[in-house]
C-alpha cells in the first residue's frame, strides 16, 4: 500500500511537499484503515486550479512510467514558474510488512534520470543517467551501462520486464499491486488499467456479462438492472437500435418501477458514469491496487457518492482509493476520517500546498464540512460572493 509521497518542483508543486497516508490517532471508521495502519484512501478538495489533480497526477505518473507504452514530455511536468529544471518524486510503500522507497529525479535540460530503490533502508537500485547498479538479485550487485539503459526509460521498468523480480518476492508483490491499479478521469470517461484489463463498460460486458453488475445494483437498492443484448423487451415494446447489424449489442437500463428498456445513451450523466466506474471498483477490490479518480463526483447525487466511498472502504482489504472531488458532502466523519481529507491551495509564486485536516485535530463530534466551508482548513476559493457589498 502507498504510505507516503514526496513531490518537488512537479506541476504546481514548486516546494517539497510530503503527503502521508498513514493513519493518525483517530478511532472512528476503523473500516477505512487497513490492518497495516495505512489508510485505504484519501480525498483532495480545494478551489479550481489549486493543484488537486496534480496530486493525483503524481501518483499516476509512476504507473505511466512503469507500464504505459508511450513517451512522456517531461518539459510540462516540472513546475513552469520555477527556475529549477529538475523535478523529483519519492514513493513510499508498505509491502509484506516492509517499507519500500522508490525515488526518481529527472533533470530535463540534460536528459538525466536518477533512480533510487530501498527496502527497509537497504539500497537495491541506484541509477544516474546511463549507469546503474542493482543489488536486487544479489549482495554483490550488478553494474549496468549505456548498453543496458535507455536514457528516457525508468531502469526499474527495464529490470521488471526483463526479470519479473522472481528473485525478490517483495518487489514482485509491489509491482503486481501497481499493475492492478486503475486511473479514471470521470469527465473524459477515460479508464486505464495498468495490467491491461479491459474495463470500459462494453469491453467488460463482452467478457463478463451483466450478472455481477446486476447483483451489485440489486444488493444496494438501485431500483434498476441492465440488459446487454441486441434487443430489449418491455411490457408493451421491443427496442432494437440497429436492425442492420444483428450481432450488435447495447446497454439497456430497466427500472424496476416501469420496466421499460432505456438505452444507456438516454440515461442521466450520473447513471452513465456509475456504469462506467463499476468495473474499475470490481477490479481493484478483487485484486489489491490503487483506484485513482479525477473529478469523482461528476454527475453523482451526494448520497450516491457517499455510498460508493463506503462500499470501497468496507470491501477493501489492501486496495486504496485516491480521488479529487468538489463535493463537500464527502467531508464528513461518517464517510472519511479527518486524516483522509486534504485541502489544496495555490499560493502564487510559492505554488500549491497541501493541508491535512487531522493536523488541526478536529473532534469527531464536530461538523468538519462546515468547518471547511468556514475556512478552518484552508483550500477555499477566494472569489467574492457577497453581492450585498456591491
Amino acid at each position: 500500500m502507498l504510505e507516503k509521497i514526496i513531490i518537488k518542483n512537479l506541476k504546481s508543486f514548486k516546494n517539497e511537499t510530503e503527503i502521508s497516508f498513514a493513519k493518525t490517532n483517530y478511532t472512528i471508521l476503523p473500516q477505512n484503515v487497513s490492518n497495516t495502519d495505512i489508510l485505504k484512501g484519501a480525498i483532495f478538495v480545494g478551489p479550481n486550479a489549486s493543484g488537486k489533480s496534480n496530486v493525483i497526477f503524481a501518483i499516476k505518473l509512476l504507473l505511466d512510467l512503469l507500464f504505459q507504452d508511450k513517451s512522456i514530455n517531461f518539459q510540462f511536468i516540472r513546475c513552469l514558474f520555477s527556475n529549477d529544471y529538475k523535478f523529483s518524486i519519492s514513493y513510499c510503500f508498505l509491502i509484506n510488512g516492509k517499507h519500500i522507497t522508490y525515488s526518481v529525479e529527472i533533470e530535463i535540460r540534460k536528459s538525466i534520470i536518477y533512480e533510487n530503490l530501498e527496502i527497509d533502508g537497504q539500497k537495491l537500485l541506484m541509477r544516474a543517467g546511463t549507469t546503474a547498479t542493482s543489488w536486487i538479485a544479489g549482495e554483490n550487485g550488478l553494474v549496468y551501462d549505456e548498453g543496458d539503459i535507455d536514457k528516457e526509460t525508468l531502469f526499474l521498468r527495464t529490470l521488471y520486464f526483463n526479470t519479473k523480480f522472481t528473485s525478490n518476492s517483495d518487489l514482485k508483490t509491489l509491482m503486481e499491486y501497481l499493475q492492478n491499479s486503475v486511473y479514471i478521469n470521470a469527465v473524459e470517461r477515460r479508464i486505464i488499467h495498468y495490467g491491461k484489463k479491459k474495463l470500459q463498460i462494453y469491453d467488460y460486458l463482452n467478457e463478463n456479462g451483466t450478472e455481477k453488475i446486476n447483483s451489485f445494483l440489486t444488493k444496494y437498492n438501485f431500483n434498476q438492472t441492465i440488459n446487454y443484448s441486441h434487443q430489449s423487451f418491455g411490457p408493451n415494446s421491443v427496442l432494437i437500435l440497429d436492425n442492420n447489424d444483428p450481432e450488435s449489442k447495447y446497454i439497456f437500463v430497466k427500472r424496476n418501477d416501469i420496466k421499460v428498456p432505456i438505452p444507456i445513451s438516454l440515461e442521466s450523466l450520473g447513471n452513465q458514469n456509475l456504469l462506467q466506474m463499476i468495473p474499475a471498483f470490481f477490479a481493484t477490490l478483487t485484486n489489491p491496487g490503487m483506484l485513482i479518480i479525477d473529478e469523482f463526483s461528476s454527475g453523482f447525487h451526494p448520497k450516491l457518492e457517499r455510498m460508493l466511498i463506503k462500499y470501497f472502504m468496507n470491501t477493501s482489504e489492501y486496495s486504496q482509493l485516491f480521488f479529487v472531488s468538489h463535493s463537500t458532502s464527502l467531508i464528513s466523519n461518517s464517510v472519511m476520517r479527518p486524516d483522509q481529507v486534504y485541502s489544496v491551495e495555490f499560493n502564487g509564486d510559492d505554488g500549491s500546498s497541501v493541508h491535512r485536516f487531522s493536523d488541526d485535530q478536529p473532534r469527531t463530534a464536530q461538523n468538519i464540512e462546515k468547518m471547511y466551508m468556514s475556512g478552518v482548513f484552508g483550500g477555499l476559493p477566494r472569489i467574492k460572493d457577497n453581492f450585498d457589498e456591491d
